[in-house]
């Protein structure tokens, strides 16, 4: 049985086999294949294969470089020769400068934040020109599961083919923030090719993190007050696979009765892919009961989605979306640091909590001092 390399595990060769499973799952990988002997990475002004693109394609690719020198043209000579080092590293699969290149794309500073995003650019490039020559489907699997648990990865941290990284909620619900997908980026350039993305479920996360992965996986004790009426709809639509956890010994009754009640709810729901039905299944992380039908699940969603174009489809879905994000953070943090705005936003405040003005008329007055604020 063919067992997973998980959690931004390196490997651009699937998987070692198995004679069975234990509590957790184990794994193993091969590193990525070292280039030719004495290969040099590609240099920093070529990211895309020119010649096998069609004229629209080598059109986009002039575009990209174009982007690239625009973002270089300000580097320092230090900077460039940092920005050199990391992308250099991580794509050799160095999980030293993966972790730096990480701690860079966390970074608050404003002149960090222009770095990582020349760092993200090249690793952008990277990726996609790796794509054209697996014609143009993504190389990686990214899956996001809701209230999946990293103290209980006891075997795979210690694992070297894993990597394993917390990242900062900065003030966030549930911890998932534009860092979170730019780290993805990095780990795929890194070589990482199985990649998930656990959440607490708080707020708004379940929502944040189907945006930026191919599966959503939503994971269910048997016996955690979590029954079908206790669950909002929006995420059991969002779930492409439900997981119900801990069946194994008293609860396995329980746990079969709430796969029932979800095989029925999923029947009523309307479905977001033309090729892939949602499943439910049950599994003992303590027995290894359901683990490999879970991982047969995950790989059949990932050839079906494959096969018909959507998970391409729903990537470049993803990208827009996740722009649009950025400029509204972004948008709102200029909009309440501006010093006149600043200013009012207090009092403000305190006129809404009064009752004294509408929440309406408030935005009103802030976005009209904001217009006029030259």
């Amino acid at each position: 049985m063919t067992i997973p390399t998980l959690l931004l595990s390196p490997c651009r060769r699937l998987l070692t086999r198995v004679s069975r499973l234990p509590s957790a799952w184990l794994l193993h990988s091969s590193h990525p294949a070292p280039g030719p002997p004495g290969a040099r990475p590609d240099p920093f002004e070529h990211h895309c294969t020119k010649r096998v693109l069609l004229s629209d394609g080598f059109r986009r690719t002039l575009c990209v470089q174009a982007t690239l020198k625009d973002h270089t043209e300000g580097l320092s000579d230090k900077e460039q020769r940092f920005v050199d080092r990391l992308y250099t590293g991580l794509v050799q699969g160095q999980r030293a400068c993966l972790a730096e290149a990480i701690t860079l794309v966390e970074s608050t500073h404003t002149r960090k934040k222009e770095l990582a995003q020349v760092l993200l650019q090249r690793v952008l490039g990277h990726q996609r020109e790796r794509e054209l020559r697996n014609q143009g489907k993504p190389l990686t699997f990214r899956v996001g599961s809701l209230l999946g648990d990293k103290t209980r990865m006891t075997e795979l941290s210690r694992d070297m083919n894993a990597y394993i990284r917390p990242s900062p909620t900065s003030g966030t619900l549930g911890g998932v923030t534009r860092t979170t997908n730019e780290a993805i980026v990095l780990c795929e350039g890194g070589g990482y090719d199985i990649i998930l993305i656990e959440t607490v479920g708080v707020g708004q996360s379940e929502f944040a993190v189907a945006d930026m992965v191919d599966m959503f996986v939503l994971l269910l004790p048997p016996a955690g007050g979590d029954e079908l009426q206790g669950i909002k709809r929006g995420i059991i639509e969002m779930a492409d696979l439900v997981v119900i956890t801990k069946s194994d010994g008293d609860l396995v009754v329980p746990a079969r009765r709430i796969q029932a009640e979800y095989v029925s709810a999923l029947k009523l729901l309307r479905r977001r892919s033309e090729v892939w039905r949602p499943k439910v299944i049950r599994i003992s992380a303590r027995s290894g009961e359901g683990i490999s039908e879970m991982w047969d699940a995950m790989r059949e969603f990932q050839h079906q989605m494959l096969a018909s174009g959507e998970l391409a489809a729903k990537r470049q879905t993803q990208h827009k979306v996740w722009m649009w994000n950025l400029i509204q953070e972004n948008v709102l943090e200029h909009f309440k640091t501006h010093p006149k705005i600043r200013e009012q936003i207090p009092l403000m405040e305190r006129e809404v909590l009064s009752g004294a003005l509408s929440p309406g008329r408030a935005a009103d007055l802030l976005l009209k001092a904001f217009k006029s604020r030259h």
